[in-house]
């Protein structure tokens, strides 16, 4: 309890690890359960059935488990999950999820979330992603690992992002984003792969070799989504050593609901 400032108001229900610090004039609700190491600063607000995993960092002024933003949301018990190692900066909002999706709007591990960010209901947010300042995402969005949304980029309900995928700034998104890609503009447009962020990480050659030649099957020879994903098919035997990363983009363009930016 030493590392609750006597300002902070804790709800005797609330289960946090004694390791869990909580700034002035923070609230937490009944329903809040925090792991090991979370810092959560000064006049922050968590409440809702809200999970929270280790060593994460909420800076000032976040509003984390509040009820949906969505007319239908009829006080159900539905639910935030927050991973591990999370950085989350001043004027976050996080919103519980609804039943009319799987009732939890969750974030995974490791990913920086900058200043004004706004996951809506039952949005489901990988690893490792990067949001910069005032990136909105509306209700039921999903973005895959390692994504980065630039600033200021908005993202119409039910969209997907793919992992790696890379969006540029005032971007405003009403269509799936496929995996590797890089998409910028108002209309959105495919611009390339992106490159930049995945030789950051480590891809080979081989692999990167690979993902140009799906996104040209994709995006160049004037091929139809179904052929497309035929084409791709091909492409994973021709090129064993990105063949999972074909696999990943052919696999993302079988669920999308939007149609794709292109």
């Amino acid at each position: 309890m030493s590392k609750i400032h006597p300002t902070a108001i804790v709800d005797p229900q609330a289960q946090l690890d004694s390791s869990v610090e909580v700034g002035a004039y923070s609230i937490v609700g009944p329903n809040v359960r925090i792991d090991a190491g979370t810092v959560i600063g000064p006049h922050v607000v968590i409440d809702g059935h809200t999970t929270i995993g280790k060593d994460n960092k909420f800076f000032q002024f976040c509003s984390i488990g509040a009820a949906p933003q969505d007319k239908k949301w009829q006080g159900e018990p539905t639910r935030l999950e927050v991973g591990d190692r999370n950085t989350v900066r001043e004027f976050v909002s996080f919103n519980l999820g609804t039943v009319q999706d799987e009732g939890v709007t969750r974030l995974g591990n490791d990913n920086w979330i900058s200043a004004y960010v706004h996951l809506a209901h039952d949005c489901q947010v990988g690893s490792n992603t990067i949001f910069s300042n005032n990136a909105q995402l509306a209700g039921h969005v999903h973005v895959g690992d390692w994504a980065i949304l630039s600033g200021f980029v908005g993202v119409h309900q039910f969209c997907k992002i793919g992992a790696h995928a890379f969006i540029g700034m005032y971007t405003s998104l009403t269509q799936d984003v496929p995996p590797y890609v890089l998409v910028s503009g108002n209309p959105a447009g495919a611009r390339g792969v992106n490159l930049e962020g995945l030789k950051r990480r480590g891809f080979t050659r081989e692999q990167l070799d690979g993902i140009r030649s799906a996104y040209k099957l994709l995006y160049r020879n004037g091929l139809t989504l179904e052929e497309s994903k035929a084409a791709l098919q091909a492409e994973e035997d021709r090129l064993p050593a990105a063949a999972n990363d074909i696999r990943l983009l052919r696999d993302f363009l079988g669920t999308a609901s939007r149609g794709i930016v292109r």
